[in-house]
């Protein structure tokens, strides 16, 4: 382990100086896009407007034989579009693969002054992201790069889970992690062939009766365990939690119900692999109207945050002033990017 004092070092010679806090970002939303597919490059343009992040996935999805043309695919849109405020990230591939040391060698070197974070795949311990972390140095040296490449991890495998405590605090570098339900389930053996979302066998029955009537069954959250985990670890390391794929697009009210229970655990966003889940994340990641008044009516009531006060009819003291306080710093977030919210909240 590193002593506190070379942490915060750069890992090359003209390498950044690592962040030591987080960018303020929204990012309720990681819409993804295949880059290879020109079609869908051209509608990069009005995505920037719409989400808040733009991400070019060059890993799963892509086939074999268009991972070089995913990758120079990502490189031409980054250099085509100006993002402003909505992030620009890359998928890359894992980094057992033929194409990993091209992705970041080709990226970085090319358009690495635009971009703000490399999804890692399969990460499945802190020495993965040591290993990258030397590397984007390297690379940002040689590029003349002034600000440091942020990396997020996708947790999908059983043993990144078991190390998810040292992954999150392996590096200045780390921006957040992901939830990867489909590659998970494989990697523990659970029987399913979804993507994320629950699932009608995984359940409890209400306790039987003398006379044998039918009994009710509640669906249960295959992934409740893993998303608490998770964000347990970001959280105290300071980093940020994402639910990951819902792949169900033909299913909205299953996508926003299971993105709304990561948010509920202190998710920050999720991803979006489908037009139609980016409104639904829009939604389910921003303050309801009316959590956001009643926040800032606690907020008001207790300018200092200690005390205690009754609000109606409900006692108010320094816990839940922080937990108005998460509240309203997000709402203050949304309205800086999202005009829509902003003219709701300003109503309430």
């Amino acid at each position: 382990m590193k002593t506190p004092r070379a942490f915060y070092q750069p890992l090359a010679i003209g390498a950044p100086a690592p962040l030591r806090d987080l960018p303020v970002q929204l990012e309720r939303m990681i819409h993804f896009v295949p880059p290879h597919v020109e079609k869908m490059r051209a509608k990069v343009p009005d995505l920037i407007s719409r989400v808040d992040v733009v991400l070019g996935n060059l890993e799963d999805a892509i086939p074999a034989d268009q991972k070089t043309a995913a990758r120079r695919g990502f490189i031409e849109m980054a250099r085509e579009n100006d993002f402003g405020s909505t992030g620009l990230w890359t998928r890359i591939n894992c980094l057992n693969s033929p194409w990993v040391l091209d992705d970041l060698m080709e990226i970085v070197t090319e358009v690495g002054d635009k971009l703000d974070v490399i999804m890692l795949p399969k990460v499945e311990g802190a020495w993965d992201i040591h290993y990258l972390d030397q590397l984007l140095a390297q690379l940002e040296a040689r590029a003349g790069i002034s600000r440091p490449i942020m990396i997020h991890a996708i947790l999908e495998t059983a043993e990144g889970v078991k190390n998810v405590e040292s992954i999150a605090t392996a590096s200045p570098r780390m921006h957040g992690m992901s939830l990867g339900p489909a590659d998970l389930a494989a990697s523990r053996g659970m029987k399913t062939t979804r993507v994320g979302g629950g699932h009608p066998d995984y359940m409890v029955l209400a306790d039987g009766t003398a006379e044998g009537a039918p009994r009710a069954g509640f669906q249960q959250d295959l992934w409740h365990y893993t998303v608490a985990k998770m964000v347990d670890a970001c959280m105290a390391a300071g980093i940020k939690a994402f639910y990951g794929p819902f792949g169900d697009f033909s299913d909205a009210a299953a996508c926003e119900a299971q993105f709304r229970n990561a948010f509920l655990m202190g998710c920050v966003g999720a991803w979006s692999l489908h037009p139609s889940q980016i409104d639904i994340a829009k939604k389910v990641f921003s303050p309801e109207p009316g959590e956001v008044a009643f926040a800032r009516k606690i907020i008001k009531a207790m300018p200092d945050g200690t005390g205690a006060v009754m609000i109606d009819g409900k006692m108010q003291d320094d816990a839940t002033w922080k937990q108005a306080k998460v509240i309203d710093d997000l709402a203050r977030l949304v309205t800086e990017k999202d005009p829509d919210f902003a003219r709701v909240y300003a109503a309430e």
